[in-house]
C-alpha cells in the first residue's frame, strides 16, 4: 500500500513564514501524493481567512497542487467509512474523513500535524508528523530549497503571492 496522503495543515506550511516548516512541507510533497477534495476545500478556507489571498491566487494555488498531487473524491462510502474510523479512533469527525480518503486512495502514510504520530491504523496507513523533527540546520533548509527549485516544482515569494509555480 504505497504512497503519501497529505493532511491540510501539511499544505498550508507552504505559505507559513516559518522556513523551516516550509520547507519540511515542501520536501515531503515533492515525492509525489494524494489529497482529496476534502483537503482543497480546507485549504481553499485558510487560503482565504487565514492567508488573506485572492481569489485569483486561491485558484492558481489549488490548480496547481491538483497537477503534482493525485486528488482522492469524497463518496459516500468514504463517509461511512470515516463515521467508523472518527468512533473507533476517537477522531474528529474531519480528521476521519481524511483519514477514510486515505485508505480508500490506498496510502501508506498519512502526514498530518493534528493527529497521533506514529498511530497506524489497524485498515492501514501510518501518522506521520511532518514538523515532529524539524530541527535541521540553515544550511540543509536552504539546500532543500535550492534542490525544490530546481525539479521546477514551486517558488516561495510570500503568502499574498502565489505559492505553487510549475514550470512546465
Amino acid at each position: 500500500m504505497p504512497g503519501s496522503f497529505f493532511d491540510t495543515n501539511v499544505l498550508v506550511y507552504l505559505a507559513s513564514g516559518d522556513p523551516l516548516k516550509a520547507n519540511r512541507a515542501e520536501e515531503v510533497i515533492s515525492r509525489g501524493g494524494t489529497i482529496s477534495v476534502q483537503v482543497l476545500n480546507e485549504l481553499t478556507n485558510a487560503a482565504r481567512r487565514k492567508m488573506r489571498m485572492s481569489w485569483p491566487e486561491i485558484r492558481t494555488f489549488l490548480s496547481t497542487l491538483r497537477e503534482l498531487l493525485n486528488v482522492q473524491s469524497i463518496t459516500l462510502d468514504t463517509h461511512k467509512t470515516g463515521l467508523a474510523l472518527a468512533e473507533r479512533y476517537n477522531f474528529s469527525t474531519y480528521d476521519a474523513m481524511i483519514a477514510a480518503s486515505a485508505i480508500e486512495a490506498g496510502c501508506d502514510t498519512l502526514w498530518s500535524e493534528d493527529m497521533q504520530h506514529g498511530m497506524v491504523l489497524e485498515e492501514g496507513p501510518r501518522i506521520v508528523n511532518p514538523f515532529r523533527a524539524a530541527t535541521r540546520t540553515c544550511a540543509r533548509s536552504r539546500a532543500m530549497l535550492a534542490c525544490c527549485r530546481r525539479r521546477g516544482l514551486r517558488e516561495r515569494r510570500s503568502a499574498r503571492e502565489i505559492i505553487v509555480t510549475n514550470r512546465h
